[in-house]
């Protein structure tokens, strides 16, 4: 089986090249991203496989369908960058559900941490030997009220956390799990009553802005705002506006609404146009992180393991456990 692989960063490499031999596929690495005119490199291979910020419409899949292409390999859990419904009948598009739910929920929660405390601005700080702490206090996590928006694997693996914490957990998710040990109420009880609000859902039709002008306009004035799951799910724009009115304490974003070109980049060099991400990364209380959550060995390795076990099945037409289809979308 050959696999094109867009995208593509040395940590990929690291980890797919020696399963891909033991699976014996041919794998070839490109750094850049799957698009419009990009996706015409596919032609005589059996497979894509495609990130976070990549893409495949409609078009790209009729080329790709026609190109004989068997499949799109995600090598993440949303599927949101891909027309399924195009796909349908023409490419089976698999995805990795599931890789370390820990380590998304962890760094939340290291965001969360930071926001509050100012660990990034005091270390800045102490290594010009300012000791000086004024503007730096935090508050108490103890006894707060957190929101966890999407209680699938990684809204679980946070909600775990902010137990530790002794927090008071509130959930909202259009299909709750009975069996979890949680208070469900509605999204805008979440959004009124929370101190903390993490978002944990993937990017959907219903999803998109969840977090826009008249929910933040619900939230308590101090209210903490973490999202690690995708950029769409906040309105950037009232977001902004919510910041400069002093509504949030503090907010830790690892994803972000226009993040492909920027994000998993090097533009320490060039002049960022894009003005909201600019302004996001001048208020005191935000801290911006390029979409690494998922980035620990345990994650990777997992990644790697389901994606190679998605593109034999596919090969040898065994049973296609990590599909997306319309229905399952």
């Amino acid at each position: 089986m050959k696999i094109m692989f867009y995208s593509t960063k040395p940590y990929d490499k690291l980890w797919f090249e020696p399963m891909a031999k033991d699976y014996g596929f041919e794998i070839h690495f490109v750094e850049m991203k799957c698009d419009a005119e990009t996706v015409l490199l596919a032609d005589g291979y059996d497979a894509i496989c495609i990130f976070v910020n990549d893409y495949v419409n409609a078009a790209m899949i009729e080329k790709l369908y026609q190109m004989k292409v068997k499949g799109i390999l995600l090598r993440c859990a949303g599927f949101n960058n891909v027309d399924i419904k195009a796909a349908e009948g023409k490419l089976h598009v698999l995805r990795v559900p599931s890789y370390s739910p820990e380590s998304v929920a962890e760094f939340a929660m290291a965001l969360l941490l930071t926001v509050n405390r100012y660990t990034h601005r005091a270390y800045a700080r102490t290594r010009d030997f300012n000791m000086n702490i004024n503007g730096f206090m935090g508050t108490d996590l103890h006894r707060k009220t957190a929101g966890v928006v999407g209680t699938g694997r990684i809204g679980q693996s946070m909600i775990r956390i902010l137990k530790g914490f002794q927090m008071n957990i509130l959930a909202y998710d259009p299909y709750p799990n009975p069996k979890l040990d949680v208070n469900y109420v509605s999204l805008e009880e979440l959004m009124k009553q929370s101190d903390i609000i993490s978002l944990h859902c993937p990017l959907t039709e219903e999803t998109k802005h969840v977090v826009n002008e008249k929910t933040i306009g619900l939230m308590k004035k101090g209210v903490y705002l973490v999202n690690t799951s995708r950029g769409g799910l906040i309105d950037t724009e009232a977001l902004i506006d919510g910041l400069l009115e002093k509504k949030f304490a503090g907010v830790g974003l690892d994803v972000y609404e226009e993040e492909e070109g920027v994000f998993y980049e090097d533009r320490s060099n060039e002049i960022i146009k894009d003005e909201n991400l600019v302004r996001l990364a001048s208020f005191p209380n935000v801290i911006i992180t390029s979409h690494m959550g998922f980035f620990t060995k345990e994650a990777m390795q997992a990644i790697a393991q389901v994606t190679m076990e998605n593109a034999y099945a596919l090969e040898s037409g065994k049973e296609l456990a990590n599909e997306v289809t319309p229905e399952k979308g």
